[in-house]
């Protein structure tokens, strides 16, 4: 990222609350958005795991030693790393590890109020896509179950250097106060990767290894496909298959 103005604009897209006054910012790299978020009234963290980015940081930053994390974001516990204290999450993330960063904020969602991300414009439009947009899937049901999203704004490939081959797109998620999903999580989990394993087939078909007979898959909802369903629907899937199979 070589654009000022839009590494501040993204800084200046979390909206954080009175709960917590915490945020890390994943992958740092040369500081484009660490400026300015340094400039922030709040206690700011950065998890780097490239060691040149980490010298390259403490030459040209001020902060204090323990603000830096030398590590891998993916394998940090991040309930030890602040003592159970919530936090924001934001960076300009790594392109081949974005989603399981996401992956990873779900696995601690009850400490992640908030999370600002540019992706590949491609994945930030999956991950905040409705029911019934092509974009709508796996990834999109599982994050939106927790979090509202929002598509910020697109940012050109000019404004990197060098430019990649790709559009990248700013996002923001913010946890919805029902954090209770309302069925099996794990079962949930499964149908819906089940269900968009196939997405051009429906449901009656895709989800076979969890109906004990025929006449399960002639409901109206085992007639569509997994991109018409929206959280709330798959909830219902969940629940009323998890009781079929306690029935058997």
């Amino acid at each position: 990222m070589i654009n000022e103005d839009l590494s501040e604009k993204i800084a200046d897209s979390l909206q954080l609350t009175d709960s917590y006054g915490l945020v890390l910012e994943v992958g740092p790299g040369r500081g484009m958005l660490t400026r300015y978020l340094l400039q922030k009234e709040f206690e700011l963290y950065m998890v780097e795991a490239d060691r040149d980015m980490v010298l390259y940081l403490k030459k040209h930053f001020k902060f204090s030693d323990h603000q830096l994390i030398e590590a891998d974001f993916l394998k940090i516990p991040l309930d030890v790393l602040f003592d159970n204290r919530p936090f924001g999450l934001i960076g300009n993330f790594p392109y081949n590890i974005s989603s399981q960063i996401l992956f990873k904020m779900l696995e601690y969602k009850q400490l992640i109020p908030e999370m600002v991300g540019m992706f590949q414009k491609e994945v930030a439009e999956r991950i905040v896509s409705k029911p019934g947009n092509k974009t709508y899937g796996v990834i999109s049901v599982l994050i939106q179950a927790f979090y509202e999203g929002t598509f910020l704004f697109e940012v050109d490939k000019s404004n990197f250097s060098p430019p990649p081959k790709v559009q990248s797109g700013v996002i923001r998620l913010t946890r919805k106060k029902e954090q209770e999903l309302g069925c099996n999580p794990v079962l949930f989990k499964k149908i819906v990767k089940q269900a968009f394993g196939q997405r051009r087939k429906m449901l009656r078909n895709t989800l076979k290894p969890f109906l004990k007979d025929n006449d399960q898959g002639q409901l109206p909802i085992f007639e569509k496909r997994p991109e018409r369903l929206s959280v709330a629907d798959f909830v219902t899937l969940t629940n009323w298959l998890d009781n079929s199979e306690r029935k058997t």
